[in-house]
């Protein structure tokens, strides 16, 4: 993947390190997935896959599988803010990622902590998991509206599009939209980016497997990736789509349900590394 230079110290975003750096810095704000397959453990892979170095500060902690959600433990509020502002004073932010907020009280920090920055922020409005459980309860999807006015893209699929309100209410708190197509019917996925200079879609085959858990972590943080990386939004998310095309390709098959996407690609990156004698 093309590199694209960074900030330097005279123009460093307001919040982030003043150290000059060549790889892009993408700060995750999210949950952790025990069984691997999305959260914090897909956003890793996919930010490490697409060149950049993932920073994290989980929100949540949940205990799960193929087959579901058996348990969720929110993280205290000042621990989420603490790990954020941890990574952003030492060693600076390019991008940032939301995903999995894990409560109102934590949405409406993680904001305050949003305002401090002037990075590309998407944010991917996690609602309910693969396998059906929910994730954010009335109140955090209220307080929603606040992130996505301090966001660059939201990421909503059908029903989580449905859930605020629709189109229109998304584009009114001025971020772009890329409307997601996975949860419609049919052999061919339409994914679709609204923004003040138009819209961009991208038709593509469905690849028929139950191993999609992750999906959206994956493509939210490819996006988030591409954009510390100085791309413009509609590559961003052209690149982040085919990632995810990629990844549900070669799927390893693990678990009895929705089981993870294969990050890697079917490849070992440092198979042909020597150690050293």
């Amino acid at each position: 993947m093309p590199e694209a230079p960074k900030p330097q110290a005279d123009d460093t975003p307001s919040g982030a390190s003043t150290s000059s750096t060549s790889v892009a810095r993408i700060l995750i704000v999210a949950g952790s997935d025990s069984g691997g397959g999305a959260g914090i453990q897909a956003d890793i892979r996919t930010v490490t896959m697409l060149g950049g170095h993932p920073m994290t500060a989980i929100t949540a902690i949940t205990a799960q599988n193929t087959l579901g959600v058996q348990a969720v433990h929110a993280v205290p509020v000042d621990t989420v803010t603490a790990q954020m502002r941890s990574v952003i004073d030492d060693i600076g932010v390019d991008a940032v990622k939301i995903g999995m907020i894990g409560s109102a009280a934590i949405a409406h920090a993680v904001a305050d902590m949003l305002e401090t920055l002037s990075v590309p922020v998407v944010f991917d409005p996690v609602m309910i998991a693969t396998s059906g459980a929910m994730l954010a309860d009335a109140d955090t999807i209220a307080a929603f509206d606040r992130l996505m006015r301090l966001a660059t893209l939201v990421t909503p699929n059908i029903p989580e599009l449905v859930a605020l309100g629709g189109e229109a209410a998304v584009l009114a708190t001025g971020a772009a939209l890329l409307a997601k197509g996975g949860h419609g019917e049919g052999d061919a996925i339409t994914d679709r980016l609204v923004t003040d200079e138009g819209d961009h879609r991208w038709t593509h085959a469905r690849v028929h497997t139950p191993h999609t858990h992750g999906t959206g972590c994956t493509l939210a943080s490819g996006i988030a990736t591409g954009l510390a990386q100085d791309m413009t939004l509609p590559d961003a998310c052209a690149r982040a789509i085919a990632f995810v095309q990629a990844a549900l390709a070669a799927a390893p098959g693990l678990g009895g349900g929705h089981g993870p996407m294969g990050h890697a690609l079917g490849r070992i990156p440092f198979e042909d590394a020597t150690c050293p004698a």
